[in-house]
């Protein structure tokens, strides 16, 4: 009994001298989401990179993008595609809200990702690849060529992520599009969801159709999660605006315009200023620059502007479109979406007022400053012995070949430039300057 005792106060003692476990919660995951809306261009990558990093560099759970496209640019689909495939976080395509499409250039985009999901009223392919648009306004067909390579590679990302490889080619070769009921009936998509919290309901579980990059398939977690949303930024609210064909184009062609009834008016200088500006938004919106290659474009063409302003004053009018073109370059330069900036958020807001301020101040000098100097070095100058040559004298005391002669009501030492004797009252004309001495010319019939 003693001895159950001893065994009894011995194990209370160790119980009590083992230090205390304190439970640690797991930190809570988080899932993000971005918007993609409108045609797909090389700001759209690069809006796209600006998520997957900052999922990245959060170890989100997943990134959910929320997609309504009508299809884009091959190159920047591949690069977004590219994206998605080296991403290290899960990337879910949510065809939303009601009423969006992941059309075109968006259906490949879909089939690349870790996930798909659609929105009811939704609808998703049509995938036919075109060259543009005759001037009938019908559509120019690509050559079968071009229409093979684009059902390979949609076969291929139908193949790696085990989707539906039929209905993936007939969106390339017969225009297919699916609503969200038959895309799911036919394997193409994975959810249909009324809502990102349905999504993350009914995603919860599932496996990846494609591997994470450096993780391999990973099952969904989304018990306890927490929801950020991700806003675009404005250089991508911008350039969305300029990116609609139809604003685009409407901006090179009047651009062009402006250039033309500027050139073919001189000395007014407002269509041709105008037309610039918008002939460089113009191409900007056609996609074909990134963030920072459009922000560089725009800076040179506000410096062109405040040196044109400068060479040749119109009243602040160059000054004004230089102002314009510079801030907004700068905006796009420093800018980037998602609301992460190549700087942090609150370095770029006072980056903005310091753009601001920077392009008010060039423009203030450019129209002030420089106008001043060039105007300076433009007039003759009035001070010193230069303000003499060409000035017009009369003769007191006879040039033989020197003698002295009265220019501004002061007397000055002159010699004839040829030798020639000059009388006294003909009016002569200085051409040069030795010393301080004065070599003049008559000036004919001039007494």
């Amino acid at each position: 009994m003693r001895l159950m005792r001893r065994a009894l106060l011995i194990v209370l003692i160790a119980l009590l001298l083992i230090p205390p476990v304190s439970a640690q919660r797991e930190p809570q995951k988080v899932v993000y989401i971005g918007k993609i809306d409108g045609t797909i261009t090389q700001y759209t990558a690069d809006q796209f990179a600006s998520y997957i990093k900052t999922a990245e560099e959060h170890n989100a759970e997943a990134l959910i993008i929320e997609l309504n496209t009508p299809g884009g640019q091959g190159d920047a689909m591949m690069r977004i595609v590219s994206l998605i495939q080296n991403s290290t976080v899960p990337v879910i395509i949510y065809v939303y809200p009601r009423g969006a499409i992941a059309a075109s250039a968006g259906t490949y985009i879909a089939m690349a990702s870790h996930l798909i999901a659609m929105a009811p009223g939704t609808s998703i392919g049509a995938c036919e690849p075109i060259l543009g648009y005759a001037a009938n306004g019908s559509i120019i067909r690509a050559p079968a060529k071009i229409r093979n390579f684009y059902t390979a590679y949609m076969r291929s990302l139908a193949e790696e992520s085990r989707r539906n490889v039929t209905a993936a080619e007939k969106f390339v070769m017969e225009d297919l599009s699916l609503t969200p009921e038959e895309a799911l009936k036919a394997h193409v998509i994975e959810v249909i969801a009324d809502s990102v919290p349905d999504l993350l309901k009914k995603a919860n579980g599932m496996r990846t159709k494609i591997p994470v990059a450096g993780k391999g398939y990973v099952t969904f977690n989304f018990t306890n999660v927490k929801v950020e949303e991700l806003s675009p930024s404005i250089s991508y609210r911008i350039v969305t605006f300029l990116a609609n064909p139809a604003v685009s184009y409407l901006l090179f062609v009047v651009g062009m315009l402006g250039l033309v009834f500027g050139f073919l008016t001189p000395g007014w200088h407002v269509p041709e200023t105008l037309g610039a500006i918008l002939l460089v938004l113009g191409v900007i919106g056609m996609g074909y620059f990134g963030y920072n290659d459009a922000g560089l474009v725009l800076i040179i063409l506000g410096m062109i502007f405040f040196i044109a302003e400068a060479l040749t004053p119109t009243f602040g009018l160059f000054t004004i479109a230089g102002l314009v073109s510079f801030v907004l370059g700068g905006l796009l330069l420093f800018g980037k979406g998602g609301g992460v900036y190549l700087v942090n958020s609150s370095t770029f807001e006072t980056l903005r007022v310091a753009i601001i301020v920077t392009g008010v101040l060039l423009a203030l000098f450019f129209l002030f400053g420089m106008a001043a100097v060039v105007r300076a070095h433009r007039r003759k100058p009035e001070t010193g012995k230069e303000e003499l040559i060409g000035e017009i004298g009369k003769v007191v005391e006879d040039l033989t070949p020197e003698g002295v002669i009265k220019i501004h009501g002061e007397l000055w030492k002159a010699v004839s430039k040829d030798g020639s004797p000059i009388k006294v009252g003909e009016m002569v004309r200085v051409v040069e300057m030795r010393g301080l001495t004065l070599v003049v010319e008559k000036v004919r019939g001039g007494n």
